[in-house]
């Protein structure tokens, strides 16, 4: 079991947000469609606002849920990152039931609908940001690809495979703000499929919480039923990120080492 400050949940605190089946209909309504205000979700289910803002709470102390505010109002996007973080520590550890309805959720919610991520890591800004920043720090958890570019406004950034001999995808660093904040364009080239997609855009947002930090990771600017291939090794790469920077150990998941 992990536990960290700052009102981070545990796996415990996963398990048990998804142990109920209204917080699983809210998980599966945003699945359907992100980005739902509390009304929109309230008229679907069958309780008073209240109880709907009561299980929202939960999810979102559980980090199953994110919000966002747009002008006056509050949305709610699905966060596959948490599922992502107990299937890979405890998954084999679990009896079939358990492990067949965990391996479902992980699949539906890690859809082209996801486009907010959110995580929290033992670590400093500093830090955080230099691994996000450095091709050798980057490739180790970024499917062993390599991510260069001198990060100014303006500035492109290149993707490669380790020995550099191809290139994966490209784009623009839109904005950069060490440690707190980088955003920039991505066009990935890895599949002819992934090339039709064209570009996106990427934000990193960093916040220091007590000895952690909370990273914030948004993919937008991405077409309605973007392929999934475009969006959807995100969990898996910030896995990968929490678990480098707070053991020093590679996380050995299906593809970690696709591009090494």
């Amino acid at each position: 079991m992990v536990t960290h400050n700052g009102g981070v949940t545990d796996d415990d605190g996963v398990f048990r947000a998804l142990a109920d089946p209204t917080r699983r209909l809210l998980l599966d309504m945003l699945f359907g469609r992100d980005g739902q205000t509390l009304s929109e979700l309230e008229a679907a289910v069958p309780m008073t606002r209240f109880g709907v803002m009561k299980h929202l709470r939960i999810l979102e102390d559980a980090r199953l849920v994110v919000t966002r505010r747009s002008g006056r109002e509050k949305l709610h996007f699905l966060n596959p990152v948490p599922i992502r973080l107990v299937h890979d520590r405890w998954i084999n550890k679990y009896t079939e039931p358990w492990v067949a309805a965990l391996s479902e959720l992980k699949q539906r919610m890690e859809n082209p609908m996801e486009k907010v991520f959110e995580i929290y890591i033992r670590t400093t800004p500093e830090r955080l940001w230099e691994a996000i920043t450095d091709p050798a720090i980057r490739a180790k958890y970024n499917f062993g690809a390599t991510v260069a570019s001198d990060w100014t406004p303006g500035s492109l950034l290149e993707m490669r495979t380790a020995n550099g001999q191809v290139r994966l995808g490209e784009g623009e660093v839109l904005e950069s703000e060490p440690p707190r904040r980088l955003v920039h364009s991505m066009t990935a080239l890895w599949s002819d499929d992934a090339k039709n997609e064209g570009a996106s855009r990427v934000t990193w947002e960093i916040e220091p919480v007590g000895d952690s930090c909370r990273l914030l990771l948004t993919h937008d600017q991405l077409r309605e039923g973007a392929n999934e291939e475009i969006f959807g090794g995100w969990p898996m790469i910030l896995s990968g990120l929490k678990t480098w920077l707070e053991t020093g150990e590679l996380l050995t998941t299906p593809g970690s080492l696709l591009y090494s």
